[in-house]
Parts: structure tokens; C-alpha cells; sequence
């Protein structure tokens, strides 16, 4: 008899409730963190007291269908439609997205055993509140609480929610790591690209930043970079654009820089000298595609080869032993596999958003 095995999906995602944010926000915080304000019949997400556009409907109320958008992000559009046209009719939010008793018997049918959940709303939230970081730090405890409370860390030993950790403050970090690690976190997430401090933007492999490091390996748990707005996306204002980010607004020039914050990040990583001090950190990039991985071994290489006295450890081996790449179904899947070990590519579906597929 045949044995059937149930896929790990590396990338799943919920639809936030709309009080993610404010359930468990400290009273000192709530008027600087996240509000919802009705502005002209419409209700409208507030982050920092200004009206916060990275996600269009934030309150999630009607939705396109998972793998809407399977064609646009093949490059096949040959119709020209805007992706709202592409999106199709919207349907009500799916009790699956917001209840993970609902969502399990939906993994049963999809046969999935189990799922990194990430979120919807709050990848771009980090960025929003960039200009006042205790408030950005106490929206993400709050948000933590909320998404222990309402999906777990390791509910049921098949749905990981994983929580966000901001590096913006050293202290603020290691005590919310402690904390999702009581509640048995297995993965945790952290912004993409450089790291904004008090004083001034860091890498994130900065050895300020070691004592959080230390606790990680520790652990074991592992660390996720995935898709959502970060610092890389004020770059574009130098070429006369809005550095707003919105899901799904057509940018081409967003879309053609070379500017890549998750291969600079692992750049960071590996030549600030990061997997040197902590070897057995384990990274994992998700929502992020693999396109870059092949240039940035290249240059990782050739620097290596130019200099190798100035490298404890060869670039290249290090960032294949310790990061999995959770490529786009639209990505040379046989190319990558070549680069990267196949034990080091992860399946992530994106599920329910609009690329959701596998």
C-alpha cells in the first residue's frame, strides 16, 4: 500500500483580526500605535496617526481567491487588466483565514500537516511606525499576544504562528524573545534589510546585536526573513517616487531596481561576520523568490577568490549551510536546486493570498 505524506507548507498565512494590534497594547501607546478611524464611509486603518495604505482593505471584510493573481506573477497578462480586474469577484473572508480550530480541518482537505503562519497586515507595520520606535516595539508585543491568543505558536503540533521580533532596541528583543520561546515559538520573524536604532541604522549582524544572536542559537529556533516593507523601499524616493508602499499598486519601477534588501541581508549576515561567531543559527527566507540567490553567490565567491585571507570560513558554504530558500512557483526550480542543496529548498504556498499556490 502506497503511504500518503502530507506536505509542510513553509508559508501560510492568516487574515489579522482587526484588534491584532490593539487587543494587548499597553494603555501609554494606543493613540501612537494602531487606531481605526471611519473616513468618508469607509473604515480605514490609522498607524501613528496617519492613514496607513499597505494593505488597501486592512479590515479584510471581502477577499479575492487564493492563486487569483497565478498568471500576473507569471509575467502573463497579455490583456493588459489591472490586478484589481484580475482579482476577480471578491468573496467574504472565509471563516478558515481567522479560526484555527476552522483552518485545521481546511489543512485536512489541502493535505497539509503542518504550516509556518505569517502575517497579512503585519509585515509592513514595522516600517510604518519606523519613526517612533517604542511605540513600533510595543505594537509588536501587542501584536504577539494577540497572535498567541488567537492561533499559537505551536498549536496542535501543526499550525506555527510565527511572531515578530524587532532588532530596533537589544533589550526589547532578547525579553520578547524569552517570552514567545515560554510559549514554545519555533520560528521567529525579523524585518528585512538593515536595522534602524536610536543611533542610526545597523546590520543586523552588527555585534551589538550578539547577545540577542547567542540566545537564538541557543534555542535552535529559527529565523525568518519574508516579503513585506522594510527600509529598501525608501530608496525609491531617489528616483522621484513615493516610498508608501501598497499591496498590489502597479510600481514597474519598483519592480525593475536592482536594490534587493533580502541578498543584502544575507551579504550582511555572512561578511559582517554573523555565521563565523554563531554557526549553528539556521535562517530561512520565505516570500521573498530565489532569483537572488544565484548572483549573490556569484559575488560572494568571487570576493572569497580575490581575497580568501580575509575570510575565517568560505562565504559561499556558510550561507548554504545555514539558509533554506522557499522559492516562487514561477522561479527555475531545477536551477536553484543545483545551487542549493534540494534539502534546502521549502515549500511555501502563500496561501490564502493571491499568489497562493505551490
Amino acid at each position: 500500500m502506497t503511504e500518503i505524506r502530507l506536505a509542510f507548507d513553509a508559508d501560510n498565512h492568516y487574515y489579522e483580526a482587526e484588534d491584532a494590534f490593539t487587543r494587548h497594547i499597553e494603555p501609554e501607546f494606543k493613540r501612537r500605535c494602531m487606531q481605526w478611524a471611519d473616513v468618508n464611509g469607509r473604515r480605514m486603518l490609522l498607524v501613528g496617526g496617519k492613514i496607513n495604505r499597505f494593505i488597501p482593505n486592512p479590515t479584510f471584510d471581502m477577499l479575492s481567491a487564493p492563486g487569483s493573481l497565478e498568471e500576473y506573477f507569471r509575467g502573463n497578462n497579455p490583456k493588459g487588466d489591472s490586478v484589481k480586474d484580475l482579482f476577480g469577484e471578491l468573496l467574504p473572508c472565509d471563516p478558515a483565514y481567522r479560526d484555527r480550530e476552522i483552518r485545521l480541518k481546511t489543512m485536512d482537505s489541502l493535505g497539509i500537516e503542518g504550516a509556518l503562519f505569517f502575517p497579512t497586515l503585519g509585515v509592513g507595520m514595522e516600517q510604518a511606525l519606523i519613526g517612533d520606535l517604542p511605540a513600533m516595539q510595543a505594537a509588536f508585543r501587542a501584536f504577539n499576544r494577540w497572535l498567541d491568543e488567537d492561533w499559537g505558536f505551536a498549536y496542535e503540533n501543526r499550525i506555527f504562528g510565527v511572531p515578530y521580533i524587532t532588532l530596533s532596541d537589544l533589550d526589547n528583543a532578547i525579553a520578547e524573545l524569552e517570552w514567545v520561546l515560554e510559549r514554545d515559538a519555533r520560528c521567529i520573524i525579523i524585518q528585512t534589510g538593515p536595522v534602524t536604532t536610536v543611533e542610526g541604522m545597523k546590520s543586523p549582524a552588527d555585534p551589538r546585536f550578539d547577545p540577542f544572536w547567542a540566545r537564538v542559537q541557543e534555542s535552535g529556533v529559527a529565523v525568518t526573513y519574508h516579503g513585506g516593507a522594510n527600509a529598501y523601499y525608501n530608496l525609491i524616493t531617489m528616483w522621484g517616487e513615493s516610498a508608501e508602499m501598497e499591496a498590489h499598486r502597479f510600481e514597474p519601477l519598483r519592480q525593475a531596481l536592482s536594490h534587493d534588501a533580502v541578498a543584502d541581508t544575507f551579504a550582511a549576515i555572512v561578511l559582517h561576520g554573523l555565521l563565523d561567531r554563531f554557526p549553528h543559527l539556521r535562517f530561512a527566507t520565505i516570500e521573498t523568490g530565489a532569483d537572488w540567490v544565484a548572483p549573490l553567490l556569484k559575488r560572494l565567491g568571487k570576493i572569497h577568490g580575490q581575497t580568501p585571507s580575509a575570510f575565517k570560513n568560505n562565504p559561499v558554504e556558510q550561507f548554504k549551510r545555514s539558509v533554506w530558500v522557499s522559492p516562487f512557483y514561477e522561479n527555475d526550480l531545477a536551477k536553484l536546486r543545483d545551487i542549493m542543496s534540494a534539502d534546502h529548498l521549502l515549500l511555501g504556498s502563500d496561501w490564502p493570498h493571491t499568489e497562493g499556490l505551490a
